[in-house]
């Protein structure tokens, strides 16, 4: 395949993920890899036509020798292109956990406070990933949406929007475009470590000779199967959901009237939405919650509390889960309550808690006590100033800041 193809291909990727209105800036995560490298020089050819300016990003992990050269291999590579560059160390992994989930949180964060004002950043994610990520996926069980193809757009709660635009594209042939071009890239020595899994599988799909296009393939039309099963939950949603002060209430009846997979995604949703949380509960625990709570029970899953009252489900923030988390008055809180009202600089948002005691008028609100435990309350030191949830001193009010539908499409 030529550079000039590639450089075609990158085009139509890029008008189809934006199409005829491209954004004045776009920034560009390049680690030094000969995907993102790829990446920036295509993006580069791109933007010289279009008009768009170029910001690049390199993460630092620090986590080994070399990583600093890379980075400034990058930050030259920029200056000669004539494009903006900025190094983003990682220094905060404590060595607990998995190692590689860590950085990619740590990438997202660090280019969420670097990013400004830009909506989109590129990322340099191939065909080649899509296959390695399907096999990976596939070995740990997972269902649809684990299955289904990274999407080419992604928002992140970091505030920004993740943009693929080499999914159509094979590492070989970006290899082969920077060796026509004589452009340096780097080899990641972790890229032949059989420790990481995506090693192992990459290397699996060699020994076996796996058709990489027919893994991606595959990845790709679950991905239109994942985008029906969506459609039908957001159907279900508009009959059987509503929110309350921001727990989320299902509807008993209806949520046993409808298959099980629409019932975990609503269940999961809910969950997510309540909790704050990016990531969807494992299958296993959420398929035991799930015959919890139509049974009739109560349960804790993923920092929410889910309890059967009645003809109706509801799932409420777990009070553990927020017990000791504080902002100042005039930020969101738990990633979802914004309070409005005279802020100060010694103000600020906590739980409630043991403090409903002090609201006479909670039992009138028709929430839980779990519920108005969980939800903000606005503080001056240890003395509660409002709770806006629970009714004590409405000169603030408090509203969630994302919307439930929204939410469950996006989630």
């Amino acid at each position: 395949m030529t550079a000039q193809t590639l450089d075609q291909q990158f085009a139509g990727a890029m008008g189809s993920l934006f199409g005829p209105d491209f954004p004045d800036t776009v920034g560009l995560a390049v680690s030094g890899g000969g995907d993102s490298m790829a990446m920036l020089v295509l993006a580069h050819n791109w933007a010289r036509v279009w008009g768009v300016g170029l910001r690049v990003a390199t993460v630092d992990h620090d986590l080994r020798d070399g990583s600093a050269a890379e980075a400034a291999m990058v930050a030259a590579e920029c200056a000669q292109l004539g494009h903006p560059h900025d190094t983003l160390k990682w220094q905060s992994w404590d060595g607990q956990g998995n190692l590689q989930d860590a950085a990619r949180r740590a990438r997202l964060r660090l280019i969420g406070e670097w990013r400004a004002d830009l909506r989109y950043v590129l990322m340099g994610h191939t065909r080649d990933d899509l296959a390695e990520t399907f096999l990976m996926r596939v070995q740990r069980g997972s269902g649809v949406d684990g299955l289904a193809a990274m999407a080419s757009r992604r928002d992140v709660p970091e505030g920004f929007t993740i943009v693929r635009p080499l999914l159509g594209m094979a590492r070989a042939d970006l290899r082969h475009y920077l060796h026509v071009l004589k452009m340096p890239w780097a080899d990641d020595p972790s890229n032949d470590d059989p420790q990481f899994a995506r090693v192992k599988v990459r290397q699996a799909m060699a020994a076996l000779d796996l058709d990489t296009d027919r893994l991606a393939d595959t990845a790709q039309a679950l991905s239109l199967a994942r985008e029906a099963l969506q459609a039908r939950a957001l159907d279900v949603a508009g009959r059987v959901v509503h929110v309350q002060q921001g727990d989320v209430v299902l509807d008993r009846d209806g949520m046993a009237g409808v298959e099980r997979e629409t019932q975990l995604r609503l269940l999961a949703a809910s969950v997510q939405y309540v909790a704050s949380n990016p990531y969807r509960p494992r299958r296993a625990p959420l398929d035991s919650t799930l015959d919890t709570v139509l049974a009739g029970g109560t349960a804790t899953l993923h920092g929410a509390l889910l309890a059967a009252k009645g003809a109706q489900i509801v799932v409420t923030r777990e009070l553990a889960a927020v017990a000791k988390l504080t902002a100042p008055s005039d930020e969101i809180w738990d990633n979802r309550w914004q309070i409005i009202g005279p802020h100060a600089p010694d103000l600020a948002i906590r739980a409630l808690g043991d403090a409903i005691t002090d609201c006479p008028d909670w039992r009138k609100t028709g929430l839980s006590r779990a519920s108005l435990m969980s939800s903000p309350a606005v503080w001056r030191g240890q003395t509660l100033i409002c709770a806006p949830i629970a009714g004590y001193n409405p000169v603030w009010t408090a509203r969630i800041v994302a919307d439930f539908q929204s939410f469950l499409v996006s989630h």
